[in-house]
């Protein structure tokens, strides 16, 4: 734990010397272009190492050894294409079954595109990126990779949807599906995100809502066709997390705070109306962010019943490390958007510490740290049967 603890203080101070908006010179390159420069590499690489150098660190690693061995031998496995390919390649290339340089692969995929999009996306980085650590994003990477692989992607395309780039996008989500096939929940979800909402739409939109409790059968159904390995098994059980939707409550009453106590001001737009940094307008950002979290709280309160909405709802609730920086951003009274600031960071820290205290329960798996210097691997069911 003191590893992890010192990992996310040392990556979130270099982090805070990043500014994604630095002043640019004709010609030459600033300071403060050369500090991102070398701040984003040092945190990367720290991320990086880290992730690359674990052994049989996550709650699912071993299986995921398992999943390549058996990929390796032609054998049936229920990962999608875009990853057997890749360890067949990988392992093609190596000679033998370098597992290792898959995971570390994955880890060089994955917080590359995360950082990328952070210092792309965010009006404020250090705080986006300060979030991200705290609220366990990076260290959840060490488990389900493919997953995450795809919710990095996920976060990366939310430009193009702003940008109604609508090509890129779903070129992006289609590829990025051949690695988990999840992410096409994304293409509509965020289609719905962006649609300027009428209360009408919003009534008819809640009504909808309420077939989830008749027709769950239904669903389910939906849900085998997209996960056939799920049929008669405990993960249609379903579940939901509470404190994912508590955390939906609170972004959307902060939120409601900021709109009201802006409401004076022309358009409601709030602070900092103009252009975004993807050329997209504030307005419109903010608009997305509040129906993606709203739609996470919607699928969290209703959709309990579906094994898989942890899943899609993280797709959205990655949203709310651009959109709490952009609240606070709104606020125009100095002393208020301290106090404010002052309270996300000590619910973010809070949130961490609770996530640290449970880091070596099942399903997350990420305490004791080990890495291939010095520890060797399990046997996997393959090597015991």
């Amino acid at each position: 734990m003191i590893l992890y603890i010192t990992v996310a203080a040392v990556t979130v101070l270099m982090a805070g010397m990043v500014n994604c908006r630095p002043a640019i010179q004709p010609y030459r390159t600033t300071r403060q272009q050369v500090c991102n420069r070398v701040c984003l590499f040092a945190v990367f690489l720290i991320l990086f190492a880290l992730s690359a150098c674990r052994l049989n660190v996550g709650n699912d690693y071993a299986k995921y050894v398992e999943f390549m061995h058996l990929v390796n031998c032609d054998a049936y496995v229920p990962t999608e294409v875009g990853f057997n390919l890749l360890v067949k390649f990988i392992y093609g290339l190596s000679g033998y079954e370098n597992y290792l340089l898959v995971f570390a692969v994955y880890a060089f995929t994955t917080v590359g595109i995360f950082l990328l999009a952070m210092y792309e996306q965010s009006g404020d980085f250090p705080l986006t990126f300060f979030l991200f650590m705290t609220l366990g994003y990076y260290f959840q990477t060490f488990s389900t990779v493919r997953y995450y692989l795809a919710l990095a992607l996920a976060l990366y395309s939310m430009k193009f949807v702003l940008r109604g780039q609508w090509g890129r996008f779903i070129v992006l989500i289609l590829l990025g599906s051949a690695f988990h096939k999840s992410l096409l929940v994304v293409i509509p979800l965020y289609f719905l995100a962006v649609l300027p909402w009428k209360r009408w739409q919003l009534a008819i939109g809640a009504l909808f809502c309420t077939t989830f409790f008749f027709c769950q059968e239904y669903y389910l159904k939906l849900v085998v066709l997209l996960y056939p390995t799920y049929e008669d098994t405990e993960y249609l059980e379903g579940g939901t997390s509470y404190i994912n939707i508590l955390r939906c409550v609170a972004v959307l009453f902060f939120a409601g705070i900021v709109y009201f106590g802006q409401k004076d001001r022309a358009g409601r737009a709030g602070r900092g109306l103009g252009r975004g940094l993807s050329g997209e307008t504030d307005e419109q950002r903010m608009h997305f962010y509040f129906y993606l979290n709203l739609g996470a709280l919607v699928l969290y309160v209703f959709c309990s019943f579906l094994p898989i909405i942890s899943r899609i709802g993280y797709y959205l609730t990655i949203s709310h490390i651009f959109y709490l920086p952009m609240l606070l951003q709104q606020i125009e009274n100095t002393k208020w958007r301290k106090v404010l600031r002052a309270g996300v960071l000590s619910a973010a820290v809070l949130y961490f510490m609770i996530y640290m205290s449970r880091a070596g329960n099942d399903g997350t798996l990420i305490l004791p740290y080990k890495t291939f210097f010095f520890h060797d691997m399990v046997n996997i069911l393959s090597d015991v049967n």
